[in-house]
C-alpha cells in the first residue's frame, strides 16, 4: 500500500531534506483551525493544498481545462450524460457564468488564495525564525500558483494579498499587472527556500522554476509581449536539477508513482485518504470493473476524440494510454454488453455525434470512442485511484524549452527527440510549431494542458468536430453568476 504523505502541513520539510513525511491526511479541515506554533506546523493541515484536491473533479478544473479542447469530449449517450448540457456546452464552447465547471474552478482558485493569506498572517504573526521564514515564503509562491490559475482562466480577476484587512468587494486587476505581480513574487521568494529541500507535494525550488518557466511561456497571451527566452532560462535551470525522462512513457502514470524522476510537483491522491482522482470512472465502460476486477462500476461517458487517437503514428507507444477494440475480463475472457443485446463490447474510436438519440446503435451509444488509461488502473480498483497526478513534468520542460527555442528562431530538435525517442518514433528535423502542437497534444494528453496550449498556439477558437469556430473572447472563462452576485464590481 502506497505510503501516505501529508502535504498539506504548513511546514512541510522545514528543517529537512527528506521527500515524506508520516502525518495522517485529513480528508477536511475546519479554516479556522490554524497553527499556533512551529510545533504544529508539522502536523496540522493547511487548507491552502488541500483545494488542489479537488482539481480533477469538483473544482471544475480539469473540466475545463480537456473537455474544451481538441482532444476529449463527453458525448451525450442517449438518456446517460446529457446532464442539462454542462458538458456539451464545454466541447462548443457555448459555456456561461452559471456553467458547472466555470463555476467551481473559480471558488476553489479564490478559496486557495484566501487561505494562503490566512496562513501568512498567522505564520507573520510568530516568532521569526528561518522556518516560519521559509514556510511564509513557500506560502507566498503558492498562493501565486492559485493567481497564475485565475489570471489564465479568467483573465482580470482581483488581485488579494490579504486576509484579516482584506476589501470586502475587490475590484479587478488588469491581468498584465498580476502577472507583473506574480513573477516577481516568485523569482523573490524562491531565493528563500533551501535548495536542499526536495518535495514532490509542497512548494520547492524546483516548483518554482517550473511555475516561472509555464508563465513566461504564456507570457504574450497574458501580456501581449512575448518572452520566450525566459522561459526558456527556466527550463534550463530546471534540467540541472537531477530530473530524467523515465524509460517507459507509461513511468510517470503508474499506481505508485510517487517516486518518479519525471514527476516534478504532483496531487498526492489516495483511494481511501485523499479521494479526488476518479476520471477512470468517467472514462471506462460500464463493464471495465471486469477488465480490472474493480469492485465498483464505472460510468461510461469521456472519450478521446477520434482525431487525437489517429494523431498517435503506428509504433508510437503512447498509445498504450488508450483501450480500443474487444474487452476482456481480469482472466482473458471477451465481455458481452448484455444491456446492449449481449453484443461483443468493442471499443471504437468513431464517435458518430456529440449528441447521441434513439437514431444510433446500441453499439455507438455504448461503445463509441477510444477510452483512457494513461494513468495505471490497478487490479482492484476503486471509484478513487491512488496514483500522483502530475502538475508539472519533466517531460513538459523539455517540450517547453523546445518551444522557447523554435519561437526565437533556432532548434528545438534536441528536446523534442528526447520525447519522441522514449515513444520508440524516429527523429524529426527542423520541427516546427506545427509539428510541436501536435507532440504536445499526444505526450501531455489527459494532463490539463491542451486548453492552454491551444490559445497559446492560436487554434482554441476553430472549428473542430460537432464544435463551430468559437470568438475569440472564449479564450477566457467568464467570471461565475454568484461570484458577481456576492461582488458586484466583478461585473465591471
Amino acid at each position: 500500500m502506497k505510503r501516505l504523505i501529508s502535504i498539506l502541513a504548513v511546514g512541510i520539510l522545514l528543517n529537512s531534506s527528506c521527500t515524506k513525511i508520516q502525518d495522517p491526511l485529513y480528508d477536511s479541515v475546519n479554516e479556522n483551525d490554524f497553527p499556533e506554533n512551529l510545533t504544529q506546523l508539522a502536523i496540522v493541515p493547511s487548507p491552502a493544498y488541500k483545494q488542489m484536491q479537488y482539481f480533477l473533479d469538483g473544482g471544475g478544473w480539469w473540466f475545463a481545462q480537456e473537455l474544451t479542447s481538441d482532444e476529449m469530449v463527453c458525448p451525450t449517450r442517449h438518456t446517460d450524460w446529457a446532464d442539462g448540457g454542462k458538458w456539451a456546452v464545454l466541447h462548443t464552447h457555448e459555456w456561461t457564468n452559471t456553467t458547472e465547471a466555470v463555476s467551481s474552478m473559480w471558488g476553489n482558485f479564490i478559496d486557495g488564495t484566501r487561505f494562503a493569506n490566512k496562513i501568512i498572517e498567522r505564520l507573520q504573526e510568530l516568532p521569526q525564525t528561518e522556518s516560519s521564514i521559509i514556510s511564509i515564503s513557500k506560502m507566498k509562491i503558492l498562493r501565486s500558483y492559485y493567481y497564475y490559475l485565475l489570471i489564465d482562466n479568467y483573465g482580470d480577476v482581483p488581485y488579494v494579498t490579504k486576509f484579516k484587512d482584506a476589501v470586502a468587494e475587490p475590484e479587478k486587476e488588469p491581468r498584465a499587472t498580476i502577472f507583473n505581480n506574480i513573477t516577481q513574487e516568485i523569482a523573490k521568494e524562491l531565493q528563500v527556500i533551501p535548495i536542499a529541500q526536495i518535495s514532490k507535494y509542497s512548494v520547492t525550488r524546483a516548483m518554482a522554476y517550473s511555475l516561472l518557466a509555464k508563465l513566461y511561456l504564456n507570457s504574450e497571451v497574458y501580456t501581449g509581449t512575448p518572452q520566450w527566452e525566459k522561459a526558456g532560462k527556466y527550463c534550463d535551470t530546471l534540467m540541472t536539477l537531477g530530473y530524467a525522462l523515465e524509460p517507459n512513457a507509461l513511468g510517470p502514470f503508474i499506481t505508485m508513482n510517487e517516486n518518479s524522476t519525471e514527476n516534478i510537483w504532483t496531487i498526492p491522491f489516495d483511494e481511501d485518504k485523499f479521494k479526488g482522482f476518479n476520471l477512470h470512472m468517467r472514462t471506462l465502460h460500464y463493464n471495465s470493473n471486469l477488465t480490472f476486477d474493480m469492485p465498483v462500476g464505472p460510468w461510461n461517458g469521456f472519450a478521446v476524440t477520434e482525431s487525437h487517437y489517429n494523431s498517435y503514428p503506428l509504433g508510437d507507444k503512447r498509445k498504450g494510454y488508450f483501450l480500443v477494440g474487444q474487452q476482456y475480463d481480469i482472466g482473458g475472457k471477451p465481455i458481452n454488453d448484455v444491456a446492449a443485446g449481449n453484443l461483443p463490447l468493442i471499443f471504437n474510436p468513431y464517435i458518430p455525434k456529440l449528441i447521441m438519440d434513439a437514431s444510433n446503435t446500441p453499439e455507438e451509444i455504448r461503445m463509441s470512442g477510444a477510452r483512457v488509461v494513461k494513468f495505471e488502473i490497478k487490479k482492484g480498483a476503486k471509484a478513487d485511484l491512488s496514483n500522483d497526478f502530475p502538475i508539472f513534468r519533466y517531460a513538459d520542460i523539455l517540450l517547453m524549452k523546445a518551444e522557447a527555442e523554435i519561437r526565437q528562431g533556432r532548434s528545438g530538435d534536441e528536446w523534442v527527440n528526447m520525447i519522441r525517442e522514449r515513444a520508440g518514433l524516429n527523429d524529426l528535423s527542423g520541427v516546427t510549431l506545427t509539428q510541436l502542437l501536435e507532440e504536445r497534444g499526444r505526450e501531455m494528453f489527459w494532463e490539463a494542458h491542451r486548453r492552454q496550449d491551444q490559445i497559446r498556439f492560436g487554434t482554441f477558437n476553430e472549428e473542430g468536430w460537432y464544435k463551430p469556430a468559437s470568438d475569440p473572447s472564449r479564450k477566457i472563462f467568464p467570471i461565475p453568476q454568484w461570484a458577481v452576485d456576492v461582488n458586484p464590481n466583478l461585473a465591471k
